[in-house]
This record gives structure tokens, sequence and C-alpha cells, in this order.
């Protein structure tokens, strides 16, 4: 292979195949994870399933109705993380560089290694290493980027595995149905439907002046995508473990009202910080200064979650346990910690459809308009006092708290 040599490895059905791990008998059988109750929703399900119509993010209610037989599991956030990590220190053992984007799927950038080992079989081993050593199955993509290979994993899958020589991106492609093209949603699909665009052949015989008319610049990136064009690196992975957030006032204050909205108002904006970072946290450390510099924290652990309703509701409780004196407050802050992967996919077994549909919609008004542009009407306050400073010694966060 020529050029750059980037693998793309995904686990398949990843939560499903865990709980295969724990319970044999569910080998074949039609699979639902998520909120056991009609208000849930379904977090995985298994190929079997699929075959009724079913997919994640569909209210469990319908999911029984389309497919009755199915053994609905509420799942084990806990199962699910320790086989994400073992599966990621057998990859970091084995290659040179890799960058994990979520709980079950990486990238590795093989590029160079062709003078030392074919890169396919590298990537074979690899592969038959994780599966011999975790049970689990994973597929992969090898090509010359990140969006070939990706798309060359769906292909492969189930437990399979696809290279795409280089110069053979554009004829791999062409026959695929443009929903194949990463980024491309069910409302740019529509769009694209519209007008008469259905294989991503029919984007490559266009002009990128005319993808770009229609669809601004996201019409060139999908145009130079259809092309098998991507020059985005593999970014090296180191896994933050905390977030945090705190303030300083201007004038210390005992002002209950003021500082129970200002750490209600911290706490909802960095669980936005973890929804969007698509990460979820398992421990909540709450601080105060007082006016004599004496410092105080509180912590405690929860389950993972990114979810306000959870989160908020503990920070208020720590809050209220640590201020313990009645001196002028000087600082309070925030940290959430022991961060992984797997964002509120992972809390879907816990949340009803209401409240993940009002979670995204209010992340969607935030990405848009700011972080602070919608936030409860108790953490008011918070819009009149500044920035949060994140704690010191932290190093540079992956998740940017963005203040307007």
């Amino acid at each position: 292979m020529q050029g750059r040599a980037i693998l793309h490895l995904d686990l398949d059905t990843f939560f499903v195949s865990c709980e295969r791990l724990l319970d044999s008998r569910l080998e074949g059988k039609p699979i639902l994870l998520g909120g056991v109750t009609d208000r849930g929703v379904v977090a995985a399900c298994s190929y079997e399933a699929r075959k009724f119509g079913v997919h994640s993010a569909m209210p469990m209610k319908l999911a029984r109705q389309l497919c009755p037989e199915a053994v609905i599991i509420r799942g084990n956030t806990g199962t699910y993380t320790a086989k994400s990590r073992e599966v990621t220190e057998i990859i970091r053992e084995s290659v040179p560089v890799y960058e994990k984007t979520s709980i079950d799927e990486f990238y590795v950038d093989l590029t160079g290694m062709e003078r030392f080992f074919n890169s396919f079989r590298m990537a074979a081993d690899l592969r038959k290493r994780i599966i011999r050593e975790t049970g689990l199955p994973i597929s992969f993509g090898l090509s010359e980027n990140k969006t070939v290979s990706k798309i060359a994993t769906g292909e492969a899958k189930p437990n399979n595995q696809l290279k795409i020589d280089y110069g053979q991106e554009r004829p791999f492609l062409a026959p695929l149905s443009v929903r194949k093209i990463p980024m491309i949603g069910e409302k740019t699909y529509q769009s694209l439907c519209g007008l008469g665009i259905k294989r991503i052949a029919t984007i490559q015989e266009m002009p990128m002046e005319l993808m770009e008319k229609v669809f601004g610049q996201n019409g060139i990136s999908i145009w130079k995508k259809a092309q098998g064009i991507d020059t985005s690196p593999v970014i090296p992975y180191s896994e933050r473990k905390s977030i945090s957030t705190e303030r300083t006032f201007d004038r210390d204050t005992t002002d209950m009202e003021k500082l129970r909205g200002i750490i209600l108002a911290m706490a909802e904006n960095l669980a936005f910080q973890l929804r969007r970072g698509k990460k979820v946290t398992a421990c909540i450390t709450v601080k105060i200064r007082y006016s004599d510099f004496n410092t105080y924290t509180l912590q405690s652990r929860i389950p993972y979650t990114s979810a306000d309703h959870i989160l908020i509701p503990r920070v208020m409780e720590l809050f209220n346990r640590v201020y313990n004196r009645r001196l002028l407050v000087r600082l309070i802050g925030i940290k959430y910690s022991h961060l992984v992967y797997g964002g509120h996919q992972i809390s879907l077994f816990e949340d009803a459809e209401e409240m993940i549909s009002l979670y995204q919609a209010m992340d969607r008004i935030r990405e848009k308009h700011g972080d602070r542009k919608i936030l409860r009407a108790s953490g008011m306050e918070a819009r009149t006092i500044g920035r949060f400073n994140p704690f010191s010694g932290e190093p540079p966060p992956l998740l940017a708290n963005r203040h307007n």
C-alpha cells in the first residue's frame, strides 16, 4: 500500500457481545439492551434483533412490539468499561500510534510499518489477538485514510476484515449508499435523496462547486469523502481522567442563594461538557475555600453517568454537607473524575425517552448558540459571575470549557 496506512477497528455489537461472554445462552438470540420499562429506550441490540427493524435509540415499547421474543437486559456499564480497557491495552501494546474515538472504536496509524511488516498482516494479527484474549468479535478496515477505512469496516461486519488498496478508494465507494459516508445524518440524507442522489457514485461525478452551493462547507466535505479524500490525522490517544471548574469571587460572600445558584450552573455546564466530549463520570468532588484560605473538599462515587438529573442533586447534596463554617466564601468548585468514553449511550439504561430527548434538544441549542444560552432558572445567577477557571495543576482540558 502506498501513502498512508490507516486502520479502523470496531468491536461488533459491543454491549451485546459483553453480555454473551457472561451468559452463553444468549448466543444467536435477539437481544435488547436498555431501559426495561416501556418508557425506556434501546441502548444497543443484536444483529438478530435488527432483522426485525429494531435499532438503537428506539423506544423500548416499540422494539418489544417489533421483536416480542427478544431477551431484554438492563446492562452493566462497569462490565463494558472493563472490557473496553482490555481491548485498549492490547492495542496500546501492539501499535505505534492509536486514537480511541469511543468505548468500542479505534483508529491506528500504521504508516511506515511496511518497511518492517506487512500492514494488513499486522492488522489481522492484532484482530486475532483481541478476539483470542478478550473473546469479543471485532472488525476492521484498512486503507489510505480514516473515511475509507471506517466505511470498509462497516462493509466487513460482522466479525471480519477488509483492505482497500491504494488507488481503489473511488471504485470501492462508488456503488455504496450515500448514508455510508460518515457525517451524513437523516436530514442530509433526505436532502440528497430529494436531489436524486442515493449512491456515492453520483456525488463522485458532480462538480464540487455544486455540492458547495447546495450544502455550503458541509457539501465540500461530503464531496471529498465521496472521492475517498481525507487527510485528517490519527490523534495520539491520551485519556483525560477529570474535568473541573471553579469560581473565585471578587468579593467574599455568604449569600447562600447566590452560592447555590452558581454551583448548580457549574454542575449543569460540566454535565454538558461531558456529553459533548462523549464521556461519563463516576466521581464528583465539591470544593470550598473560605476567606481565611482554609479549603475543604468532599467527594462521592456514583454510577457512571453524564445526566443532569443524577449529577446536579448529588452536587447540591455535597455542597450542603461541605459548607459547614459560617465564614465568608472565597471560592467554590466542582470536579468530575474517573471519566471514561462511551457518552450518553451508556447511561441510557437509566433514562426515560423523554429525558433523553430533552438533553439532546438542550445540547443542540448550546452547540449552536453557546453553552450558557440555556440553563435552569435556579442557576441564572451564574450569568453575571464571569468565567469559571480550571483547578490549578490540571492539564489542558480535552473537553473545552467555553463560556460566553
